[in-house]
């Protein structure tokens, strides 16, 4: 029985890997669907036939810059011995992905919601949510590897880890931002190590950390 319509003619990967990218350029609301098909190579019906609609469009392309672009940071890499060199291999993998030779500034994932913003408040919902989930599994890794961390000992065991885990997730957010605003690759490393910098005072226990305080403002008054 022979098949109804015309066979798709292009190369659905590639295509999609071309969408990935205007997304990634400009986000979900400045992505128009002239520059979607335009970089697609394709016109506005087969965008439909093969992915459905633009949202459908843009959580393929947030998958796939998840699994490729976005892989190389945000996440702890497992294989440091301890957790602070997981974080700062992440941090530094991140920067390393967001300054990439020839490729859009910033992370899909932390800036696609916000840049030119959705025209409709469903879409607009549907992809904060989207993205919004994407962070938060980055945020979760981190908290993963800090309680690995005081597992094995090389994190104390009355460390804040809800606390740790905020701050390092907002420098890895801010990288991005700052990324987009052209910060070279340089200074975003230097941003990393003065957040490493910080380690050993974050992981203090809490008392500890309040002691410390107090002996400083005794110093500083005497």
């Amino acid at each position: 029985m022979a098949t109804r319509g015309r066979p798709r003619s292009f190369d659905r990967g590639e295509a999609l890997r071309k969408a990935m990218e205007v997304f990634w350029d400009r986000g979900y609301g400045g992505a128009s669907m002239a520059d979607l098909t335009r970089a697609m190579g394709i016109n506005s019906p087969s965008l439909y036939a093969a992915f459905g609609s633009k949202a459908a469009l843009f959580r393929e392309a947030v998958d796939l810059y998840a699994a490729t672009e976005g892989a190389a940071g945000g996440r702890c890499a497992p294989d440091e011995a301890t957790a602070r060199e997981a974080v700062r291999a992440m941090l530094r993998g991140t920067v390393q992905a967001l300054t990439a030779a020839g490729k859009p500034r910033g992370c899909l994932i932390v800036l696609g919601a916000c840049q030119g913003g959705a025209p409709d408040a469903g879409e607009a919902a549907e992809v904060d949510g989207l993205l919004r989930a994407r962070r938060a599994r980055a945020v979760d890794d981190v908290r993963r590897r800090l309680r690995r961390g005081i597992e094995q000992g090389d994190v104390p065991p009355g460390a804040d880890v809800e606390a740790l885990t905020a701050f390092y997730a907002t420098v890895l957010h801010g990288l991005s931002l700052r990324a987009r605003d052209g910060a070279s690759r340089a200074e975003l490393l230097g941003i990393v190590e003065s957040a490493l910098a910080a380690w050993d005072a974050l992981v203090r226990p809490r008392a500890g950390r309040a002691g410390a305080a107090r002996g400083r403002r005794r110093d500083g008054a005497g």
